[in-house]
């Protein structure tokens, strides 16, 4: 077949399968297969197909309208304009979490945040901490539950060469560091979601194939956020910032849950931050001096 029948079938099938922007699937995954760009792709529209890569790209496309995510699929995702491993132990990189990273760096860039030990909690393919790495040029660490995940948070440091500076630990939360107030600032991106829309209210992209471990906050999606909130003045030193992607309907929660103290008052600023769409995004907490 030729490149551009290919694609025709292509999109055809993804569209039947009810998968959303199949044109630009099936480009992505043409693209994997032939070796070529974008531009290549076009250029090569009437040019035919061997047979072998031809099956390599029907394959991939039975998986893909099978609404298995395409960056499993190519085992890899951008992030921050840069490449990274994702395998099913980690979460698919998201643009919301570049605004919680943007949000942390403006903060850096200002000179607003104290030097000091940096953590990334609940690390997933270790975006977050490799970021912070290679723009803050300071010594990280990053903690994940799974195994796994931190195997895919080792090969990113190493392909974006900081692994001498994200040291990785297994631990569940921030167990691994109490009651040292260690860190000056702490970024995570935790599980969020309810239990209820992971049933009933996510993509099969998501509920199907992405990690319940890296997405489950219970039952209002909170479970996780509590825990955090219990420990992290612990771990956090006077002074020290916090900051965490939340989901969009949780923004008044997260914010009684950080300014209630019970008469003994932790942190001196709590604030959540909107995306770039007006919905709330980012908490970010100051730890009293």
């Amino acid at each position: 077949m030729r490149v551009v029948d290919l694609v025709r079938l292509g999109v055809t099938q993804l569209e039947s399968a009810g998968v959303e922007q199949a044109a630009l699937e099936v480009e992505l995954l043409l693209e994997f297969c032939l070796e070529k760009n974008r531009a290549g792709l076009f250029l090569a529209a009437t040019a035919e197909v061997d047979e072998r890569r031809e099956q390599e790209f029907l394959t991939l496309l039975a998986r893909r309208a099978g609404h298995e995510p395409t960056a499993y699929i190519l085992g890899e995702q951008e992030f921050w304009s840069l490449p990274f491993w994702v395998t099913p132990a980690v979460l698919i990189p998201r643009p919301e979490t570049e605004f919680l990273l943007e949000a942390v760096l403006a903060g850096t860039r200002n000179g607003q945040w104290r030097p000091g030990p940096v953590l990334d909690l609940c690390c997933g393919s270790g975006v977050i901490g490799i970021i912070l790495a290679l723009e803050m040029g300071r010594m990280v660490t990053a903690v994940d539950l799974s195994a796994q995940a931190l195997q895919v948070a080792r090969q990113n440091a190493k392909r974006h060469q900081v692994a001498d500076r994200l040291a990785l630990v297994q631990a569940d939360l921030l167990s691994a560091f109490i009651p040292h107030p260690h860190f000056s600032l702490v970024v995570s991106n935790p599980p969020y979601v309810s239990e209820q829309e992971i049933r009933d209210g996510l993509q099969p992209e998501v509920a199907c194939f992405e990690p319940h471990l890296a997405l489950n906050g219970g039952v209002h999606g909170l479970d996780i956020i509590k825990r955090i909130r219990t420990t992290l003045p612990q771990v956090l030193r006077p002074g020290g910032e916090f900051f965490m992607e939340i989901g969009a309907d949780q923004g008044l929660a997260v914010m009684q849950l950080f300014t209630s103290d019970d008469g003994v008052k932790t942190f001196e600023r709590v604030e959540v931050l909107q995306d770039y769409s007006g919905r709330d995004r980012v908490l970010h907490a100051r730890m009293m001096t």
